[in-house]
Formats: C-alpha cells, sequence, structure tokens
C-alpha cells in the first residue's frame, strides 16, 4: 500500500473532532485509507450501497448506541443524507457524556455539495478532508511519466501493464456513465456526458464556452451548466476561476475548464500509451492539467483552503495558475512540458501587474536555475514537496482550536 498523505491528517482530526468527513472521487482509496485507520482501534464498517448494511440502520440511534466506544465508518453517506440529523443528536449525546471525538469517520464519492451541506446540519461537529488519486509525492518523482500516463487512481496507477491499466480506466467511466451518474437523481442520457465529458478532453485547459458546447450537443446552455456543475461536484472535472485583481486590465473572465485525472483524459482521447500522448496536440495541456492537480493536492495538505486560479488579459498578459496562499502571499506558476523552458513576455507582463511572492516555471526535469532574474525554473517533484512543505508550515503555526 503506498502511503497517503491525508492518512494522517484523518488520524489528527479523529482525535479532535466527533466527525471527520473523508471524500474524494470513487476508486481514489477512500476506502482502503479508512480500512487501514479501522485496524489501529475498535471499529465497525458499514457500506451503505449494500442493502444489508443499510438494514442493520434501520434504527440509527440504536444501533450507534450499541457501538459507542467504537469508531463507526460510514462508506457512500451521500446514499442516507437522513442520517446526519441522527449523527447530530448522538454526537451531542456523547459529548454530554464526555465521549466527544473519534466516533465517525464518513466517506463520500459524489454530491460533495450534500456534503458540505452536511457541514451545516454538524457545524462544530465535522471536519472535511479531500483525498485525491496519487500524487507526485506520494508516488516519487522517479515515477512521474507513469502517473502522468496512467493517471492516479490506484487500481490504475498500479497495474502490471499499460494495456491493463486503460482497460481499468474504459471500465471506470463506462461504470460511472452508466451506474454512478443515474443514482443521483434524474437520469441524464449516459452518451450525452460522455460527448461533454469528451469535448472537455478536447479542450484540455480551454476557456469554458457554454453556448458553443450546447451547440455542439444539441442542448440548452442551461443544461450544460448543469452537467458541468454535476461533473465538477463528482471532482471529476476542475472550473479554474480567472484572478481579477485589476479593475485597469481588460481581464479574461471565463473559468478554464480540466479533466482532473491526466489517465482519465488520456482514455476519453483514445490515447493507449506514451508514445500516443507525444504525438498528439493534447500533450501540453494534458501534462498542464496533471501538474495543476498535483499542485493543488500539495498545497491542500492539512486541510488548507489555497486560492486557485489563473490570470490573462486581452492584451496577452497570462500565468497558468496563482496559488494564493492563507494569510498572505502568492506562486505565479507558469507550466511547460519542455526539458528547456523559455519565459515569455506575457508572463513577464502578468508578474508586473500581480507582483507575486514567488515566480516559476515548472517543467519535467529535475534542476534548478533562472531563465530571468525573478523567475526560477523548477522540476513539479521538487515544486509540489515545496507546496507541501509551505501548507506543513502553516499547519505548524496555525493557533490552537
Amino acid at each position: 500500500m503506498i502511503e497517503r498523505r491525508a492518512a494522517a491528517e484523518v488520524e489528527s482530526l479523529l482525535e479532535h473532532m466527533p466527525a471527520v468527513a473523508l471524500v474524494g472521487p470513487r476508486q481514489a482509496g477512500k476506502t482502503t485509507l479508512a480500512l487501514a485507520i479501522a485496524k489501529g482501534r475498535p471499529s465497525v464498517y458499514l457500506d451503505l450501497e449494500s442493502a444489508a448494511d443499510r438494514a442493520r440502520l434501520a434504527e440509527p440511534a440504536l444501533y450507534f448506541a450499541d457501538h459507542a466506544d467504537e469508531l463507526v465508518i460510514l462508506d457512500e453517506i451521500h446514499r442516507a443524507p437522513g442520517l446526519f440529523e441522527v449523527l447530530r443528536g448522538v454526537i451531542d449525546e456523547a459529548r454530554r457524556d464526555g465521549r466527544a471525538t473519534g466516533r465517525f469517520l464518513l466517506l463520500g464519492s459524489a454530491a460533495i455539495d450534500l456534503l458540505a451541506q452536511s457541514g451545516e446540519t454538524l457545524a462544530g461537529r465535522i471536519a472535511f478532508v479531500e483525498l485525491s488519486p496519487f500524487d507526485v509525492t506520494e508516488v516519487g518523482g522517479e515515477r512521474l511519466d507513469e502517473l502522468w500516463v496512467r493517471g492516479g487512481f490506484p487500481e490504475s496507477f498500479l497495474s502490471t501493464n499499460d494495456a491493463v491499466s486503460l482497460r481499468w480506466r474504459q471500465d471506470f467511466i463506462r461504470t460511472y456513465l452508466e451506474r454512478d451518474i443515474p443514482q443521483l437523481g434524474p437520469r441524464i442520457p449516459a452518451e450525452t456526458l460522455r460527448r461533454l465529458w469528451t469535448m472537455f478532453a478536447h479542450h484540455q485547459g480551454g476557456l469554458l464556452n457554454a453556448a458553443q458546447l450546447a451547440r455542439n450537443l444539441g442542448v440548452s446552455g442551461t443544461t450544460v451548466a448543469h452537467y458541468l456543475d454535476l461533473m465538477v461536484d463528482l471532482l471529476l472535472v476542475r472550473r479554474l476561476p480567472p484572478r481579477l485583481p485589476n479593475l485597469g486590465k481588460r481581464l479574461v473572465r471565463s473559468p478554464k475548464v480540466y479533466v482532473r485525472d491526466s489517465g482519465l483524459l488520456h482514455t476519453l482521447l483514445g490515447l493507449a500509451d506514451k508514445e500516443a500522448i507525444l504525438g498528439h496536440p493534447i500533450v501540453g495541456p494534458s501534462w498542464e492539467g496533471m501538474a495543476i492537480e498535483n499542485l493543488l493536492a500539495t498545497a491542500g495538505a492539512g486541510g488548507h483552503q489555497v486560492q486557485a486560479s489563473f490570470y490573462r488579459t486581452a492584451n496577452g498578459a497570462e500565468v497558468d495558475l496563482i496559488l494564493g496562499w492563507p494569510g498572505g502571499g502568492e506562486w505565479a506558476v507558469e507550466i511547460k512540458r519542455s526539458l528547456a523552458p523559455t519565459v515569455e513576455r506575457g508572463f513577464h507582463s502578468a508578474l508586473a501587474d500581480l507582483s507575486p511572492e514567488r515566480a516559476l516555471i515548472v517543467y519535467p526535469g529535475v534542476e534548478r536555475y533562472r531563465p530571468a532574474p525573478s523567475t526560477e525554473a523548477i522540476g513539479l517533484a521538487e515544486l509540489c514537496a515545496q507546496a507541501q512543505a509551505r501548507a506543513g508550515g502553516l499547519t505548524a503555526s496555525a493557533p490552537a482550536a
């Protein structure tokens, strides 16, 4: 088992909070992580997709009372939203009895908005941890290309060869479209959603043009917005907002859209291996999206709400990613697939507008150097490690709750 960075965070939160919600896309490793945590303490595991386990919760308050001294792990908690009110009563009663922490670990792979709403029901009683697929700090910089080609889902990344990995991703996409998404609410045509997902893949890192997508799909703009919201909610697609700091500039105001996992991106485009990817026009945007996901995963270590955006003006000033750190300070990150990246005029113009704490070009190499006096070129693995260290420093300096 590859050690997950989120494990220590979940363990720590269980020592201080009555409930912890571990959220992330299906097959990202939530259940494996939860069962590993369960080995270290008395625990009971319930999968709410199982009819037998749901039947055990016919009287949830009584069931939780019978397991008052155990960690109760509830998998796929979004299948039973009515439990949140019960959990609040159980937690409040436990607090009165002096058993205030480590009662529940909730796992959710969909309807993240629903889990966020649970924060209102369980305000002051629950903490959230997002478990993304593997990132480079977890698998090691020497496996960066493999991570890029196969993506970070454990079953895909750890497959015995590229063909097995590709088959897993194909099955994953089909299962999501035909089984998982229809269970979330009104029936959504699987083929329409596949076409939209594939359009996002072809326009990886492009500005969102909902009207054009609606025309291509033969649906309304409102429908496209609904489908996009759903895929963002499922943590399959990232909607990266523009940075809008300068009212004196003509700024791009549409968000960028990325398929979050590079392995799924390649599968949607029919790219089976690295050679096929390198010969496709998507190679640059694909690597850019993978770099963004890795940086945001590591910058968010410890649960910090790092602000992520991009910057672009009508005059050509542009930065691929801006990381806004809690408490102040920004990193402006330009992402290049080249081993000899160059600094473009638009990047310099953006730096003049933004005055970031650090100006960085992230690339696939390992050598650190300065292509310009105020700009540093750095490998992705090293920058992710620095982002994780920066997030760890924020954790260490945060006042005690």
